[in-house]
């Protein structure tokens, strides 16, 4: 019976998810080892998103970290995500800072490469696979799955087809961040893609949001799938990726033979079970099936920073009105696939709707870009009264016809004479004091420490609406705790 790989997304999409990225380097090194010998094809590291909340929130160096688990995954290749046009939420990086940026991710470990594209343009994706190839890396071109009237199966088929044709991959992958692929999709779209690619190693990519993920990995397997990506609970379900024990079940019960260690899968487990009763973060557990995710489409790590972002300006109760709006934008801008930059593109277009009454009254200067096709060509035409609006709304500033970006290596370089590409690259992903808080926060802690049962009890306790007492109790011991 047929070998089946498995990608390991528990340090990059799982927590990305589920933990809104907040996994610190600490909290991988000790487990580290251990995962490298499961025996995965690949292990899931990082993308913008982790390089941005590194620096942002984490204060770690993320090229530190990418060096530190290079050190102790030596078996495993460690994977790097990039979009297509650029390495930024919003803005379109030139091409020479896209190159330098993909130099840097190879040299400081990243053995394997993935390019994405949103417009799914063959065109945006080619260049960047070709180049890291180059490099000596491992390339896998994604197929973004997504659902409307233009993401049609001869869609995929095509882009599939140009990227083995033109010689940039090692590996498709059909990506769907949004878990929007359902076993009857996959019975058509599965076999069209592996017959366009012929040996071709083919990856699925998926998401728990509705539950049906585990279906779809199993009917894809079935139908030709060479490598499914899972998360190792509690790091699995919910809005991340199903569970590698309950597939490693299901697919051997099958006749599939999946050749990793399953005593040091429990070990990781363990490790991140702990991790998470520690930080008191949330384990994945499945969701129900929720049918008006077919309308907004947001995908799994949008879902939960977009969340987050709306409690934090006290709008969390309005969540849902915005995912509405988000479906409804989405076929207003001729149905770019809600994954990076677009998801956030549509999400933050949306919440500006709602909060401010006006439909397109705040337009961001990314939304203008996009429309205006900076970002490349257009899967289908934005609607014409919203694109007047668009036009007249957005910033004056941004040409009505799209230009290349200038090259800003050699300027950065300038204006940075005396640091590293790694750090210049840094300071241009995010601007303002970001990076230097960074470094004053002094080196990547390596070691993490789990705290004593009270201890954590004590902490939950303080985190819960205010006592004037509390009362704890163990056998014949009690501990009294009174406001004064």
């Amino acid at each position: 019976m047929k070998k089946i790989g498995i990608v390991d997304t528990t340090l990059r999409d799982a927590h990305q998810c589920l933990w809104a990225t907040r996994m610190t380097t600490a909290m991988m090194l000790p487990i580290a080892q251990t995962m490298d010998s499961i025996g995965f094809e690949s292990i899931d590291l990082a993308g913008h998103v982790q390089f941005d909340v590194c620096i942002r929130y984490l204060k770690e160096n993320p090229w530190e970290r990418i060096r530190l688990m290079r050190e102790r995954v030596v078996q495993a290749p460690l994977r790097g995500f990039m979009r297509s046009k650029g390495y930024s939420f919003t803005d379109i990086m030139p091409d020479d800072l896209n190159e330098l940026m993909m130099e840097r991710m190879i040299a400081n470990g990243f053995g394997t490469m993935v390019v994405f594209d949103g417009l799914s343009d063959p065109a945006n994706v080619i260049p960047s696979l070709k180049f890291a190839r180059g490099l000596g890396a491992r390339t896998v071109g994604c197929l973004a799955y997504s659902l409307s009237p233009v993401h049609t199966d001869e869609l995929y088929v095509k882009m599939a087809t140009e990227m083995v044709e033109a010689d940039a991959v090692d590996a498709i992958m059909l990506k769907d961040s949004g878990g929007l692929l359902t076993p009857d999709r996959v019975r058509t779209l599965v076999p069209a893609i592996r017959r366009a690619i012929g040996n071709t190693r083919l990856e699925l990519h998926s998401h728990c949001i509705t539950g049906l993920a585990p279906l779809v990995y199993i009917e894809g397997v079935k139908l030709g799938v060479d490598d499914i990506h899972t998360s190792i609970a509690p790091l699995a379900n919910g809005i991340a990726q199903p569970s590698t024990q309950a597939m490693l079940r299901d697919l051997r019960a099958l006749g599939y033979e999946i050749p990793v260690n399953d005593d040091l899968i429990d070990e990781v487990s363990e490790h991140f079970s702990r991790v998470a009763e520690n930080e008191n973060l949330p384990v994945g557990v499945p969701l129900e099936y929720d049918a008006s995710h077919y309308h907004h489409q947001m995908p799994g790590g949008m879902l939960s920073n977009f969340k987050v972002s709306l409690e934090e300006v006290g709008m969390g109760h309005r969540l849902r009105e915005v995912l509405n709006e988000c479906g409804r934008v989405r076929e207003e801008l001729g149905w770019p696939m809600l994954i990076t930059p677009f998801a956030q593109l549509v999400g933050t277009q949306a919440l500006l709707n709602v909060m401010h009454g006006e439909r397109y009254g705040i337009v961001p200067d990314a939304i203008k870009k996009y429309a205006l096709g900076y970002y490349g060509r257009l899967l289908a035409p934005v609607e014409p009264d919203v694109l007047d609006k668009i036009v007249n709304n957005g910033s004056s500033s941004i040409p009505t016809t799209p230009t290349p970006p200038k090259p800003v290596v050699a300027d950065l370089r300038k204006a940075y004479p005396n640091m590293s590409d790694d750090e210049r690259i840094l300071r241009y992903m995010v601007p303002g004091d970001h990076v230097d808080n960074m470094f004053a926060a002094g080196p990547t802690r390596t070691e993490y420490s789990f705290a004593h049962p009270l201890v954590r009890l004590l902490k939950t306790i303080e985190n819960r609406p205010r006592k004037a007492h509390v009362s704890i109790s163990h056998g014949n011991e009690r501990v009294e705790l009174r406001t004064r």
